[in-house]
């Protein structure tokens, strides 16, 4: 049985990733600073760590009958758009030590392949009609934000521990993820989870606001196909920066528009100031694909499942207070 430490368990994407793992037989283990806030863990053993910490990475990595076989790294302080222009010292800050740490730690424990989530956020600000870009269009480097410029540090460092002490190394830029059992309010929620909140408390007809005009464009995937992706790239041969995403590209007032169709409820759109990021992000998933990785879930698809969730935490929020 194949062991895999999965750090930032307790988080959207990596709680999901648990789930994918022990589905697939492994022995697993979960960490993260919080236990998963919307469900019980799948692992078969879970440890509240703060991986800022060096000697909790250490920790996080001892285990009986040899080193890890997988460690996968999602563990960051991270959210939205919000989130990540208001907190850029702390971005800055707790994931590069997270990052730093872990990767160190994982190469000198001996673990045989190390998975490290970066993000779409690398590549640069783009117009609507400019040609999706490759990996290696990356470079040179001229991230919208410091989330992206932090993640591209990290990939450099996880591939020159790798060439050192010979751990097999994979990273994923993630596109925008989106799904149930995500953070939906509070301020570190991303855009799907945010405007389904916004809508499903909206009167009927009502009006929500959408900060920017509405023209931004963005492509969404669902969480099923990010962690087969995920699962897939850790299994291959491929060891260059790879990205998972779906090729769909919605405006926000049409990501609006899908929502308020899922949801059977007319909304209209105030559109406010706010941080928006980034006209467009436009970059090939050729080399995922190579490998065998398709989306199956369209933006409509994977919101008829995430909608009815964040539907129910809303009310269930609205009724207790």
């Amino acid at each position: 049985m194949k062991k895999a430490l999965v750090c930032g368990a307790g988080g959207f994407i990596g709680g999901h990733l648990v789930k994918k793992l022990k589905n697939e037989g492994y022995w697993v283990r979960g960490v993260d600073i919080k236990e998963h806030e919307f469900c019980e863990s799948a692992a078969d053993e879970f440890v509240v760590l703060d991986l800022r910490e060096p000697a909790n990475c250490e920790r996080a990595l001892l285990v009986d009958e040899g080193p890890f076989d997988e460690v996968y790294q999602l563990a960051a302080d991270m959210g939205g758009m919000g989130f990540i222009h208001s907190a850029e010292c702390e971005i800055m800050r707790n994931s590069a030590l997270v990052n730093v740490h872990m990767v160190h730690y994982a190469a000198t424990s001996g673990a045989k392949r190390y998975f490290f989530s970066s993000s779409a956020c690398v590549y640069r600000d783009m117009t609507t009609d400019e040609p999706e870009l490759s990996e290696e269009e990356a470079y040179p480097a001229m991230p919208d934000n410091e989330y992206g410029w932090e993640k591209l540090y990290a990939e450099r460092m996880a591939m020159a521990y790798g060439r050192k002490f010979g751990m097999e190394v994979r990273i994923a830029r993630f596109q925008n993820c989106y799904g149930p059992e995500g953070t939906w309010t509070g301020g570190r929620e991303k855009a799907p989870a945010a405007l389904s909140r916004k809508i499903s408390l909206a009167d009927e007809p009502g009006t929500i606001e959408v900060w920017g005009d509405g023209t931004a464009m963005r492509a969404y995937t669902f969480i099923e196909d990010m962690v087969a992706g995920i699962y897939m790239l850790m299994q291959s041969d491929h060891a260059e920066p790879t990205n998972i995403g779906r090729r769909e590209y919605v405006s926000v007032d049409e990501l609006v528009q899908t929502i308020a169709e899922v949801a059977g409820k007319p909304v209209n759109i105030e559109h406010i100031d706010g941080p928006v990021g980034v006209k467009a992000r436009n970059f090939l998933n050729d080399k995922i694909h190579e490998l065998g990785w398709e989306s199956k879930f369209s933006l409509k698809d994977g919101m008829s499942r995430t909608y009815p969730w964040v539907k129910a935490q809303a009310e269930a929020q609205k009724n207790a207070e």
